[in-house]
């Protein structure tokens, strides 16, 4: 399901019983990206995985990550909702605005935002030059480009997901940095203690940053909270790693059900 547009289902959805998932992508991915992760958690639940606004069957949406966040929401309706770096800041937003249908929340390589406020002008002003840098030469070469950012320095070479990262267009991925990159984010820290659903926050142990925030949000959101980490693992733990990824998210979903 396409988040308040078209069907962009990976499959699906895939599986019966257990938990309803809903999985959101990251920035220049689409739904396909959890292909292979969907169908390992499809053995005991029932997925779907989401297109974001500005990608995938959601290329024409303009929408906030709040406002974004509520087309998730509408589409996925009660869910354990699993987000990706931009889709964990979806995944955020939908259990901060809409608790009631949030049954768990997995973040992986996520962050509540930046809280400093001159910090925050500078990556808004980044991620404008960036989206400047999409229209400017297109999705293909951007692409390319974005994935020798050293991020994804332990990402293996994958061509069809450089291929399915190719079917997004230029204007949707420049919409999406402009209305929900990190910059435009306002920060959430304070927030956070307000979450009561259970929460799994995951990184990989290479990406020293974001290994940094995920034990800072767990330590913020509280008892409700519980940090995992990928050892060997980058940005995109759960494509470098996925059986690892697989292994510390399945018996989590499975104790939801206690």
């Amino acid at each position: 399901m396409a988040a308040g547009s078209d069907p962009g289902q990976v499959a699906g959805p895939i599986g019966v019983g257990g938990q309803h998932v809903v999985l959101i992508h990251g920035f220049t991915q689409t739904s396909r990206s959890w292909r292979a992760i969907a169908e390992a958690l499809g053995d005991g639940h029932r997925v779907d995985a989401v297109d974001a606004p500005g990608h995938g069957a959601a290329a024409t949406q303009r929408l906030s990550l709040p406002r974004g966040a509520e087309a998730i929401a509408d589409a996925g309706g009660p869910a354990v909702y699993i987000g990706y770096s931009m889709g964990a800041r979806l995944a955020l937003h939908v259990a901060l605005q809409r608790p009631e249908i949030v049954a768990g929340l997995v973040l992986l390589s996520g962050t509540p935002g930046i809280a400093d406020d001159k910090e925050r002008a500078a990556r808004r002003a980044a991620d404008e030059a960036l989206a400047s840098r999409i229209e400017s030469i297109g999705t293909a070469a951007f692409i390319e480009q974005w994935l020798q950012n050293p991020l994804f320095a332990t990402l293996p070479y994958d061509e069809a997901d450089r291929a399915d990262r190719c079917t997004n267009t230029a204007s949707g991925l420049a919409s999406s940095l402009r209305l929900a990159g990190t910059g435009t984010q306002l920060p959430l820290w304070d927030r956070l203690s307000g979450l009561t659903m259970p929460v799994l926050v995951v990184a990989g142990a290479l990406d020293d940053k974001f290994t940094e925030i995920g034990r800072a949000t767990a330590r913020r959101i509280g008892r409700s909270a519980q940090f995992a980490s990928i050892a060997y693992a980058g940005h995109s733990a759960h494509l470098e790693r996925p059986f690892e990824f697989l292994d510390i998210v399945h018996p989590w979903l499975d104790g939801l059900k206690d």
